[in-house]
Formats: structure tokens, C-alpha cells, sequence
């Protein structure tokens, strides 16, 4: 009898059942701490942002929206530390199971080389451009323990923007409220596609600004 397989589902089909059980934890009494988990686990490994879980949170109960962010912010900032110091002390050990494995949420020898080259003149602003924007931050926080980056710069780089993000994204549904989560419900696929319009823009500017 001949094996049937099953046809490989689309990059943004298994994307979405990722972001289907996360957002499920607003839901539940464990969102608080499934929120600290994913951020932390975003800055080194985990596909999914923080933002799907902090919105639902936050419309749910806008007055801790500013606990959320806090959360949030202090959560991807310790696993930012964490990806530096996995790129600082474990990169050679596991960098080939990485690249064949995770290349999907970013993680390729292309990503990392470029990444590695930005951190000769521009460090701090090119961490601080990966935690604002939708470029992969957990590229950025192992590529920077890498190539052995001031710490000092990435940490206060990484705390400055991924604070600003969370807390304006948590801002926003605060002072929108239910308005926006239909739109994102309605339209995830298409938002899916801008991410990464956003994410090779990304890659453009930052090879554009190195010359």
C-alpha cells in the first residue's frame, strides 16, 4: 500500500494555528503569564510577536493595559539577553541544526550574515530598528552576541524600543478598544502578507543605509 502524504500546508496556514493558540490564552486566567512566556520566548526562538496576546489582553482589560506593556516589555527584553548570550556561548554548537531547521522564522546563514555586517557602524541603531519594527528581533539578539556587540549598547538599545513598541501597541487598543479587533480577526491573512512586505522593506532600508 502506498504512503499517502499530506500536502505541506502554506507558510501563513501554520502561522495562523500558531497565533490561533496563543491568542486563546486571552481567554483564560493563565494570559498574564503566557504573555511574559511568549515574549521572552519571541526575542530568541518563538514565530508569533507578543503584540496578538497584549491586544486581546489589553481590550479586555484596558486598565491594566500599562501592567501588560510592562510585562511585556520586561519579558522580551530578558529574552533578548538570553539570544545575545546564545549567540555569545552556543552559536558554534547548534548554528547548523538552526540553519536547517528554523530557516522559515528567519533564521538563515543570508539573515545572519547581513546582520553581522550592520553591527560594524551602526549597533545600537540597528538594534534599536529590529525591536521597533517587524524585522525578526531574535536574528538580531543572537546575531549580536555573535559578533560580541557592547552589551551595554544592546541592552539599552533593546529597552528603548521594544518598550516603546508594547506600550504604544497597548496604548492603541486602549484608547480604540474593540474597533480594531474585528479588522485584525477579518483580515489576519492580508496582515500576514504586509508583515513581510514590512519585513523585506526592512531588509532594503538597512541595506540601502549600509552602502
Amino acid at each position: 500500500m502506498e504512503n499517502i502524504q499530506k500536502p505541506k500546508l502554506p507558510w501563513w496556514h501554520l502561522h495562523r494555528h500558531l497565533y490561533d493558540w496563543v491568542i486563546h490564552f486571552a481567554d483564560t486566567k493563565h494570559g498574564p503569564t503566557a504573555l511574559f512566556c511568549l515574549s521572552f520566548a519571541e526575542s530568541s526562538f518563538f514565530p508569533v510577536p507578543p503584540d496578538v496576546l497584549l491586544a486581546p489582553l489589553t481590550l479586555g482589560a484596558p486598565k491594566k493595559w500599562f501592567r501588560f506593556a510592562t510585562a511585556c516589555s520586561i519579558a522580551s527584553i530578558l529574552g533578548g539577553i538570553f539570544g545575545y548570550f546564545i549567540g555569545m556561548f552556543l552559536w558554534d554548537k547548534i548554528d547548523v541544526w538552526v540553519f536547517a531547521h528554523l530557516a522559515g522564522i528567519g533564521f538563515t546563514e543570508e539573515n545572519f550574515a547581513k546582520f553581522k555586517e550592520l553591527y560594524d557602524e551602526h549597533d545600537f541603531l540597528f538594534v534599536f530598528t529590529c525591536g521597533f519594527t517587524p524585522l525578526p528581533y531574535k536574528v538580531c539578539t543572537i546575531s549580536a552576541g555573535i559578533a560580541e556587540i557592547s552589551f551595554f549598547g544592546f541592552l539599552v538599545a533593546s529597552a528603548v524600543s521594544r518598550s516603546a513598541r508594547f506600550f504604544l501597541v497597548a496604548g492603541l487598543f486602549r484608547w480604540k478598544g474593540k474597533a480594531i479587533k474585528p479588522f485584525i480577526d477579518k483580515y489576519f491573512n492580508w496582515l500576514s502578507l504586509a508583515f513581510t512586505i514590512l519585513l523585506i522593506g526592512g531588509f532594503a532600508a538597512l541595506k540601502l543605509l549600509h552602502g
